[in-house]
């Protein structure tokens, strides 16, 4: 993976006989050091299995009605009456992605500024989850409301803010409440609008253009608060491996709501299904994986596992994110590496 252009990767793959773990490349670009084999990273979208896990949580206890309209519970925002909170988890609520929405004739709508100079210029800007929504909602949506897929950041800032009008705190509390000290993940971090990594990490490059010259930049530092609940979060191997195999084993939702989660909704992608927040693949040798990966800018972070979580893979890959970033070989190389984990071979 560092030979096809990455700057460093981190890796923990855990199966019957135990843990293996291992690291390539460099923590930091110009230095020798290689990546922590235990560091934190943030995990980007891999964040919406937790807060889908919340969701699902208070359906449980009778708080949230999964086929419910979210408008019941978010009037603020005057949504689609037809949308579900169902919807929200899966991608199918046809609503505007606001980091950038593809319509189905292929024409390009920006979202917010997240490239470029002008990302970087906002780089530490703080973000309100209302205000991702409002930009949202001036959009058109790219389809109705349950005729089609279509994964949107929007959905689960959206389902964020359901999970903090229902239980009158915070969307981090609750994930800390519910995930993280039951299943002492000390090394996992929601952090709101902090730019810190706190603890030992690979660092993220991002090249662009400013006046013409091409420049390239430690990124590692940002404002998360523009992903929000959508993929915000920080953590480590050890500690997906953990919540990843709890969440699979059932001690955080009862069967009935796992069997909704890993439940698979045909997506864009013939080889790719979702559930609620999970991620589904057939993999060519008959293994079906579970998984969420996820991406900020110039990290990825890699969450995966057998149905039964007796065998997992998670890793944080590092590199300089660019126009030209070596994400066609990474996703080669990615799939090659779910082979050999899976598969055998």
């Amino acid at each position: 993976m560092v030979d096809s252009g990455l700057a460093g990767v981190q890796m923990r793959v855990h199966d019957q006989r135990g843990d293996w773990v291992g690291s390539a490349g460099v923590r930091r670009l110009g230095r020798t050091a290689k990546p922590p084999t235990n560091g934190l990273f943030r995990i980007g979208s891999t964040t919406k299995t937790f807060t889908a896990t919340v969701v699902l949580q208070l359906v449980a206890e009778g708080k949230i009605g999964l086929d419910t309209p979210a408008d019941d519970y978010l009037p603020q925002f005057g949504l689609d009456r037809r949308i579900t909170v169902r919807m929200l988890l899966q991608h199918t609520s046809g609503l505007f992605n606001y980091t950038g929405q593809t319509y189905p004739d292929g024409t390009f709508a920006p979202g917010i500024p997240w490239s470029g100079k002008e990302w970087v210029d906002n780089q530490f800007h703080t973000y309100r989850p209302e205000e991702l929504v409002r930009f949202a909602l001036s959009k058109p949506a790219p389809f109705a409301p349950g005729t089609d897929w279509n994964y949107a950041n929007t959905n689960y800032v959206l389902a964020g803010l359901l999970i903090e009008k229902v239980t009158g705190r915070s969307y981090a509390d609750e994930v800390q409440r519910r995930i993280l000290q039951p299943l002492k993940l000390r090394h996992t971090v929601v952090p709101g609008t902090s730019p810190e990594i706190p603890g030992p990490h690979a660092h993220s490059y991002y090249r662009y253009q400013d006046a013409g010259q091409w420049k390239t930049i430690d990124i590692t530092r940002q404002n998360p608060s523009w992903i929000s609940s959508a993929g915000e979060m920080i953590s480590t191997t050890k500690d997906l491996h953990t919540f990843f195999s709890a969440l699979l084993g059932g001690k955080l939702l009862p069967a009935p709501l796992l069997a909704e989660m890993r439940k698979p909704q045909t997506t864009s992608d013939p080889k790719m299904s979702y559930g609620l927040g999970l991620q589904v693949q057939d993999l060519d040798c008959g293994v079906t994986v579970l998984y969420h990966d996820g991406d900020v800018h110039g990290s990825a972070a890699l969450m995966y596992s057998t149905p039964d979580g007796s065998r997992t893979m998670e890793a944080s890959v590092t590199y300089v994110d660019a126009v030209d970033a070596p994400l066609l070989a990474y996703q080669k190389e990615m799939q090659r590496l779910v082979n050999t984990v899976f598969c055998g071979r």
